[in-house]
């Protein structure tokens, strides 16, 4: 699936709610977002020769290296972006899950980044 794809998955998840979602579907559809992310920005790596080894290490090694890639704005809103994503995607024992309203600004978010790094090239190329 391409990023794109995992968006809308992780949109129709939201207003689409049935009885085999609930209770589920906020943590599914902040992992799916985040799954977009992360392919957006291994893809973005593999597309330059010199960078295509970041594509394989850890996916806050990534987004430290950003910074030094891509527009300053661009780096810090995946960053960001990602670890509220992350810190949504896990059962937290006295924390309830991620609403609607955050889900989607993360999700529209996630969809502007994308598109950042799909349209331009790396800043310090």
């Amino acid at each position: 699936m391409t990023p794109d794809d995992l968006l809308d998955a992780a949109r129709e998840l939201m207003v689409r709610p049935d009885a085999g979602t609930v209770g589920v579907w906020p943590r599914t559809s902040a992992f799916l977002a985040r799954q977009a992310l992360e392919q957006a920005i291994a893809a973005r790596w593999e597309a330059l020769p010199e960078t295509a080894s970041l594509a394989d290490c850890p996916m806050r090694s990534q987004l430290t290296c950003m910074s030094f890639y891509f527009e300053p704005d661009t780096a810090a809103r995946a960053a960001h972006t990602w670890a509220a994503l992350s810190n949504a995607c896990h059962y937290h024992r006295y924390e309830l899950a991620p609403t609607a309203a955050e889900l989607t600004d993360w999700i529209n978010d996630v969809a502007d980044i994308v598109s950042r790094l799909g349209d331009g090239t790396p800043a310090a190329a």
